[in-house]
């Protein structure tokens, strides 16, 4: 099943590379949901879902839009390690934890891509309209990340078969207390 969840998350990624680069957008905004689905990998996945999931998707998403090719893949990276290496200590089956989390992903992969930029020496369009199009991507991406887990664990119920839990007791077993 570690193979197959791997392989259903870079679809996953692909076709929302696909969607994402085909839709116009909402509310003026490109939307970008590879962070969301990071921390859906981040704490269901090992680390070699993580690094083929921000290796393929960084650069599938680079490839569609005006990005250096490769800025995206370390952002990626390090959100899915991150969370990751601290899944143990976060309450993954919650929603509100898991929109908490999507969200600050979600706000910090522009925000580290716009820094890369500004250090590579280009020059993007930064003003009131770059913190409109942060904040729409980090809500909407905080309110994808709980529509990942229920989409992927309806997946998982629908294709995975399910562990038989066995007991030693038997509610028809008599027990006889006393001296025999």
């Amino acid at each position: 099943m570690i193979a197959f969840n791997s392989l259903i998350i870079l679809i996953a990624a692909y076709f929302l590379i696909f969607l994402q680069s085909a839709m116009n957008g909402v509310l003026g905004v490109q939307l970008d949901l590879l962070p969301a689905l990071m921390v859906y990998a981040g704490l269901t996945a090992g680390p070699f879902t993580i690094a083929a999931l921000a290796l393929c998707g960084g650069l599938w998403f680079d490839s569609l839009s005006a990005n250096p090719l490769g800025i995206t893949i370390l952002p990626l990276l390090v959100i899915g390690l991150l969370i990751q290496i601290r899944r143990d200590l976060i309450l993954r089956d919650q929603s509100f934890a898991q929109f908490v989390i999507g969200t600050a992903a979600s706000a910090a992969a522009p925000i580290v891509i716009l820094v890369f930029l500004l250090t590579a020496g280009k020059t993007p369009l930064i003003g009131w309209g770059t913190v409109w199009q942060i904040l729409v991507m980090a809500l909407v991406g905080g309110a994808a990340t709980p529509a990942f887990f229920w989409l992927f664990g309806r997946m998982a119920q629908t294709f995975d078969y399910r562990e038989v839990v066995t007991s030693s007791f038997r509610n028809d077993r008599e027990i006889r207390r006393g001296r025999n």
